[in-house]
């Protein structure tokens, strides 16, 4: 018997390697780790300093901190090629896709409801799905803090405002500005010239000559470049920075400026689909949560404005402070909202009338 065992422990293993060699079954490969491929669309070029260029510093937040594939897109303009580009990236494998602009809000809305599978998030609108987030910022309250330092130091009380298209979130803007403004100095005016383009240096610096040649004395801007700010430096008059801060292109000029900070939400979004814990929301934060954020204050920004727009910043923080609470009147001068009374989030979001103080037609 114990010659058969240790014969058994001989040939066994002979009669193993024999068999896979002769017939080398196939072992399964373990499998590879799941990618998650994150795609965006930009409506102007990365580089644009604005509006882009920050989407896109988030973007690259996303491959450092979660080190997963993104792609972009640049210059997509609003509409069929939208549609296009937004069409096929859900083709290409990617997982959940960005638009980043209002005009992409139907094209975004139609290839999500094509491709139920993959997740989609759009900036700045307003139709929602299962698979369809909606996220933007509170602009409007980093514009107050900009309306607050302009009251102190205009000294002609004549700001120029370069606007883009006359969307509710521009609009907004153009009214919280001069609503701080005129806290500080009630004779304050703004004048507005529509540009009609999210990001034409052309444009935008042409804008800002004409409005400094009336009588401007700021320039402020809702367009994604930096001629604006240029003009002013070269004029010799102040101006603040857009979406990011572009004191190195106006060192004297720029007073500060609102810096859109999507990193964190972008990071924490695409982290929630490699989870698996992804699902549609509607987001719209602003001062407190760090999305809406300021460049530091230019050297032309003394130290009791400083503290008066600190103190702006710190009441929308606490809750004390809103930028659209009464008393508040139309461009007419009718009175529309009483004192002790706040516009809510539904009218903010439809707006489209001017408030008083600001000069110029809404087209």
């Amino acid at each position: 018997m114990k010659k058969i065992v240790i014969a058994l422990v001989i040939v066994l293993p002979v009669v193993l390697v024999g068999y896979f060699l002769l017939f080398k079954p196939e072992i399964p490969e373990a499998p590879d780790a799941v990618e998650t491929n994150v795609g965006f669309v930009y409506v102007g070029p990365v580089g644009d300093h604005g509006w882009t260029y920050r989407h896109d510093v988030g973007r690259q937040a996303i491959e450092k901190e979660l080190g997963v594939k993104t792609t972009f897109v640049e210059s997509v303009p609003e509409g069929a090629d939208a549609e296009r580009v937004i069409r096929k990236l859900a083709t290409s494998g990617h997982d959940i896709i960005f638009t980043t602009s209002f005009g992409y809000m139907n094209p975004t809305a139609k290839v999500a409801k094509q491709f139920p599978d993959v997740k989609f998030e759009h900036a700045t609108g307003y139709i929602r799905a299962d698979n369809l987030s909606t996220y933007s910022a509170r602009f409007y309250e980093g514009r107050a803090v900009l309306g607050t330092i302009a009251g102190h130091l205009s000294k002609s009380g004549v700001v120029g405002y370069i606007a883009s298209f006359p969307i509710p979130e521009v609009v907004r803007g153009i009214n919280a500005f001069i609503l701080a403004m005129r806290k500080v100095n009630p004779d304050a005016v703004v004048k507005v010239v529509w540009v009609n383009s999210w990001y034409d240096p052309g444009k935008e610096g042409d804008a800002a000559k004409a409005l400094i040649d009336q009588g401007a004395d700021i320039i402020t801007q809702h367009t994604d470049s930096p001629a604006p700010l240029q003009v002013a430096e070269q004029r010799g008059v102040y101006g603040f920075g857009q979406a990011s801060d572009m004191s190195a292109f106006a060192p004297n000029a720029q007073l500060t400026a609102i810096i859109d900070n999507w990193n964190p939400y972008y990071v924490s979004h695409v982290k929630a689909v490699m989870e698996g814990t992804w699902e549609s929301t509607d987001t719209w934060d602003g001062i407190k949560s760090g999305m809406v954020d300021f460049a530091p204050y230019g050297d032309a920004v003394s130290a009791d404005v400083r503290a008066a727009a600190d103190a702006v910043k710190q009441s929308i923080i606490d809750g004390s402070f809103h930028p659209f609470q009464g008393p508040i009147n139309n461009q007419a001068g009718e009175q529309v909202v009483a004192e002790g009374e706040t516009l809510d989030d539904g009218v903010l979001l439809k707006m489209d009338w001017y408030v008083e103080g600001v000069q110029g037609e809404l087209n």
